[in-house]
């Protein structure tokens, strides 16, 4: 892809920090959409990254707007935001989409490339994932932390025109620095992601804890596991087919490799009581369980006391 491709970000919290800061570092018509204090730091002293993976870094955009409808049509466009600001942002992701723009939403849950195309109706959206341990701090700096950080594209079914665009789009990201994989079965892959997501958010937010709060507590770790297991049992009857040995490795990781202060967004979010994502990572996987007649009691437990948990007053 040539060097002055028009790329934007929208959404430049802990996973589109650490793409952005790549991208921008590499090309030279990168443009970050961002607002309030978040805009204003970029604009000031640029996207400062801290990173295992690709070290220290400060990047400079080519510009800062508040949103992607002030730019031509773009290239590619990657969406990192919370999922339950997708649809308001396809609005505006639709006056800066043409028919050959690429959009890749980088972002948390089972749908959310569905939902973009739904939504925008132009370009080619491809289905997506990260496997990252990345935040914003309160000084809109960007921290990821591991040895690991990479990105997974693909979509159902491609056609020859779809696939060129998968390998251009994963060769940008490549050359930027960035680990990118293009997968063949992209549902699978998303379920295996979100299955895992499933547990560890919901269980670091209802305990208001990390990876070695969960991992290191016997009955904690056994509901874990359960909420694993259950959204295996959701992914199989939509027929996506998550094997035991999958889900065994993904537990053994956890106990055994995982950062053990690793936390969540979702944990950060109900906690600093902010706007969160428990529709994405727990209401979701309940309401498909409903639909698709599967019984999953730990997972709407979690759901339940999570949602009360949201509502308390300040103190309790």
């Amino acid at each position: 892809m040539k060097q002055d491709v028009k790329i934007a970000v929208i959404g430049l919290g802990g996973v589109g920090g650490y793409i952005g800061a790549a991208l921008a570092d590499t090309y030279e018509n990168v443009t970050f959409a961002a607002r309030g204090g978040r805009k204003e730091s970029l604009e000031e002293k640029g996207l400062i990254l801290h990173s295992d993976c690709l070290g220290e870094r400060t990047v400079h955009p080519k510009q800062v707007v508040e949103s992607v409808r002030e730019l031509p049509a773009q290239d590619v466009i990657f969406v990192c935001v919370k999922n339950y600001s997708l649809e308001e942002v396809c609005e505006d992701i639709r006056e800066a989409a043409g028919e050959d723009t690429v959009i890749i939403p980088v972002m948390n849950g089972a749908d959310p490339g569905a939902k973009a195309r739904r939504h925008i109706g132009r370009g080619t959206v491809l289905d997506s994932l990260i496997y990252i341990v990345s935040y914003m701090d309160e000084a809109y700096e960007v921290i990821q932390k591991g040895d690991y950080a990479h990105i997974h594209i693909g979509l159902e079914n491609p056609d020859r025109q779809e696939r060129d665009m998968m390998n251009e789009a994963a060769e940008l990201m490549r050359k930027a620095g960035l680990d990118c994989r293009i997968d063949e079965d992209i549902q699978k892959a998303i379920w295996k992601k979100y299955s895992l997501n499933c547990a560890f958010n919901v269980m670091t937010a209802y305990y208001s804890t990390d990876t070695e709060g969960i991992r290191g507590i016997p009955e904690r770790l056994a509901d874990f596991k359960a909420i694993l297991y259950e959204a295996r049992e959701v992914a199989r009857a939509k027929g996506i087919d998550l094997s035991d040995t999958f889900l065994n490795r993904q537990l053994e990781h956890f106990i055994k490799v995982q950062e053990p202060d690793a936390s969540s967004s979702l944990c950060r979010d109900m906690d600093a009581g902010r706007r969160c994502e428990l529709e994405t990572f727990s209401g979701y996987l309940v309401s498909e369980a409903e639909r698709l007649n599967i019984a999953v009691p730990v997972s709407e437990r979690y759901y339940e006391g999570l949602k009360e948990k949201q509502i308390q007053p300040e103190g309790r």
